[in-house]
């Protein structure tokens, strides 16, 4: 199974992903999936012997929310063919989007915020500045070799105005704490870096590196979100993220 179609409660992680790019008023979903991964597109899709089953019933109700889903949005589908990292994917998912900018979510990380979404205050953000924007946020100092890490000038308290990024540092060496997730907005001439960017960490193209150079050679700004951000990629996270949602939905003590 791929880890987008994990259930948090009652849907998948690629669903909470999507309804929360539409949120920010993002309609095209170009998704980059891999080979096992086709149960993401039939996911956005009709399943017409399903529905004919339970049409009439009462778990009718549930096709509703996907319903609605697709009506508000449409779906593009590229591969990416070997694993070579994230920068590697986004590259791939450049026909799907062409000279724009654009939003990239990573589905395992789940994103809760109890005002506008975490995608809707970056757009936000990026309408005041037009540069990439990374969400970032602090993590424990010896966790900065799971992550990408900033350093940079603090313009305010949400917003720092990088100078420099660098992929999973060791501990004793990372300049901050200040960890890249999975939530960009990116201007178009990141394709350029990403097609002339040697692999970098673990021989894969990092978006980490990219971003490093798009800093140097204009502006990228770190923006600190307003939520709660939850690694489903790992079981801590995936089981935190589960008891978060049941208790927010169900109205108990999380």
């Amino acid at each position: 199974m791929p880890k987008e179609m994990l259930p948090i409660v009652a849907k998948p992680l690629i669903q909470y992903g999507v309804e929360e790019a539409i949120e920010a008023g993002l309609h095209h979903m170009g998704i980059v999936t891999g080979r096992g991964k086709r149960a993401l597109e039939d996911h956005f899709d009709t399943s017409y012997e399903l529905e004919h089953q339970i049409q009439g019933t009462s778990k009718e109700g549930l096709l509703q929310e996907i319903r609605a889903i697709i009506d508000q949005a449409t779906f593009s589908y590229t591969r990416q063919i070997e694993m070579k990292g994230l920068g590697h994917a986004i590259l791939t998912g450049e026909p799907l989007i062409g000279p724009e900018p654009f939003a990239v979510l990573l589905a395992d990380d789940l994103c809760i915020s109890e005002g506008p979404s975490v995608l809707a205050q970056m757009v936000d953000r990026y309408r005041q500045e037009g540069c990439s924007i990374v969400a970032v946020e602090e993590v424990p100092p010896s966790e900065t070799d799971k992550y990408g890490i900033v350093s940079g000038k603090k313009r305010d308290e949400q917003v720092v105005e990088v100078e420099s990024m660098v992929e999973k540092p060791d501990p004793s060496e990372a300049p901050t704490n200040l960890a890249v997730i999975g939530r960009y907005i990116l201007t178009p001439d990141i394709f350029d870096i990403l097609r002339d960017l040697p692999p970098g960490r673990n021989g894969e193209v990092q978006i980490t590196d990219a971003l490093n150079i798009q800093a140097q050679q204009g502006r990228v700004l770190a923006y600190r979100f307003e939520g709660r951000r939850f690694d489903c990629g790992s079981i801590e996270g995936f089981v935190a993220a589960t008891q978060h949602v049941f208790a927010s939905q169900y109205n108990t003590s999380s």
